[in-house]
């Protein structure tokens, strides 16, 4: 998290397209080490996740097709929810634009940033995909399903079972990920639909997997438009 913290930010709308040779500002890291910054981070979750598999092995590996059919559906919800950006018109006529653009996303396009070494932009490209496709998915449901919304249910939180939930830890289950989430709309949706799925098979792998296929179908989408700013 405290990684994460550091990765650059694009200009704000309005200012120039991000110049991979900008040099040092006074408190923010070039754009161009944008590659560098988010190959540590996923370095480094890699690595936390590996020091406790054995707790990730206590969850039986299940797979439904339910979760691959939330997946997919929810990645073409996703992206359609996030084109429309509703947020932008919301907090806009509210005023509050400033808001939505400290939640912007890097926006980093390997291919456009990294010209001068082909294998380099194709290479982060890798890392990009690695950690979209796999390490976030893994993170995010065990950390939001697997103990946030077992956490505000009960002191020994541990022994809340899978698929069980109440009325706080569906709002929770929501909201929270609608704060660190700039498609605020897109992800009162997927979390929801994601926590139905939870509550159905009652499997963290099975939210783990929809999580996974809808972010590779974000992924090649933004290949395939260019929209760099979803990712």
């Amino acid at each position: 998290m405290l990684i994460g913290m550091l990765e650059p930010r694009p200009p704000a709308v309005g200012d120039p397209l991000p110049d991979a040779s900008a040099g040092w500002s006074a408190f923010e890291i070039p754009y161009r080490h944008y590659p560098l910054v988010y190959t540590a981070k996923i370095v480094a979750t890699t690595l936390a996740m590996l020091c406790v598999l054995p707790g990730y092995r206590k969850f039986p590996l299940r797979l439904t097709l339910a979760g691959g059919a939330v997946g997919v559906v929810g990645g073409f919800v996703w992206i359609i929810l996030s084109e429309l950006r509703l947020e932008h018109q919301m907090f806009g006529m509210l005023g509050l634009d400033r808001w939505i653009e400290m939640g912007r996303r890097s926006a980093f396009n390997p291919l456009e940033e990294i010209r001068t070494s082909t294998s380099g932009a194709y290479l982060f490209l890798a890392i990009r995909f690695f950690g979209l496709v796999v390490v976030v998915p893994i993170i995010e449901e065990f950390f939001l399903r697997g103990f946030v919304m077992r956490y505000v249910m009960a002191e020994s939180w541990w022994k809340v079972p899978i698929g069980q939930v109440n009325t706080t830890a569906v709002v929770v289950g929501t909201a929270l990920p609608m704060l660190y989430h700039p498609e605020m709309f897109a992800a009162l949706v997927w979390f929801s639909a994601v926590t139905w799925l939870m509550i159905r098979s009652r499997n963290l792998w099975d939210c783990v997997l929809a999580h996974a296929i809808t972010n590779l179908i974000l992924g090649i989408y933004v290949l395939a438009s260019g929209h760099w700013w979803l990712m």
